[in-house]
């Protein structure tokens, strides 16, 4: 075999997307310091959350704890009932909201993507305007408490996230970029309604871009404590990051003030009021749950779902 055939069958294995071995150890190795970077914090939250308070107060953090101590946790979980409730309205709202919101923004989107659709330039440009200018803090808070009554309601902690104009304009983008024209016109050749189209096709084939935005609405409906403040009095249905907020504000005021920590030590002389480690501990309760989450997104996050749709 000459050399000139050797060149050739080199030339041929050769692919545009290929990186030599240097490239790819180096790509390598900083993916996985990357990594690092993101796990070590988690590990030391979950180390101090189980340390004991004083090695901590003394020490700083350590990635193993010096002295295990499940002190924070039974500081915050003492009364565990309306902890369990928090829970339970936690769940309720990322579940509920995220499956609600996820209905209104995709029937908000499948038509501005459509080409057809004589006004789509309008609630597009409708929707674009909210992302660069809102309202403001006060007609929102005015809006849901005295124009709709939604105060002390779980529907109040759910509505501010049913539409979302990044994640519309986001949803619209891959109908418009992945969803192919001649499928969409063989559904319509076939006899198949909009609504069929949209059902039996669109949504199936939309399955990565419908697990990206859910994933990002389950965080954000998980994580928000801010409409709590807002709109959720102390017997109303408090959210778990809420009430992590709610023990934490307690615990600064029992470090600042004397005299109530006094009175309390009075009544309890064996009383021992974590601070660092229980700020951990809140961490922990705050995201252990939505953890969960991901392994059951992640099948989905796979692009090329639409390839073959359409036969040449």
């Amino acid at each position: 075999m000459t050399t000139t055939t050797l060149k050739r069958k080199r030339a041929k294995a050769f692919s545009v997307s290929e990186v030599s071995r240097g490239s790819n150890l180096a790509i390598n190795i900083f993916f996985w310091f990357y990594t690092l970077l993101c796990v070590i914090p988690l590990l030391l939250i979950l180390a101090v959350s189980f340390s004991d308070e004083q090695r901590v107060q003394l020490n700083g953090y350590k990635l193993w704890p010096e002295k295990f101590s499940l002190g924070a946790y039974d500081f915050l979980v003492k009364d565990w009932k309306p902890i369990v409730e928090s829970y339970g309205v936690s769940l309720f709202v990322t579940i509920v909201g995220t499956l609600v919101a996820l209905t209104i923004m995709t029937l908000y989107a499948y038509p501005i993507s459509r080409r057809d659709f004589k006004h789509r330039g309008i609630f597009t440009f409708i929707m674009f305007f909210t992302i660069l200018f809102n309202s403001g803090l006060v007609p929102f808070y005015l809006t849901y408490k005295q124009g709709l009554h939604l105060q002390d309601t779980m529907l109040v902690l759910m509505m501010p996230f049913f539409v979302q104009a990044f994640f519309v304009l986001l949803i619209r983008t891959f109908f418009q970029n992945s969803i192919p024209p001649a499928l969409m016109e063989s559904a319509k050749i076939d006899g198949a309604g909009e609504l069929r189209t949209f059902f039996q096709i669109v949504l199936p084939l939309s399955l990565p871009v419908l697990a990206s935005v859910g994933l990002l609405c389950t965080m954000n409906l998980w994580n928000d404590w801010f409409n709590s403040l807002l709109f959720i009095t102390p017997d109303g249905p408090m959210s778990i990051q809420f009430r992590m907020y709610r023990a934490l504000l307690d615990i600064q005021y029992l470090s600042s003030n004397s005299q109530a920590y006094s009175a309390i030590m009075q009544a309890n002389p064996n009383f021992q009021m974590p601070s660092e480690t229980a700020r951990m501990a809140m961490a922990v309760i705050g995201i252990g749950p939505i953890i969960f989450v991901y392994p059951f997104f992640q099948r989905y996050f796979i692009t090329g779902l639409t390839v073959g749709a359409v036969k040449g």
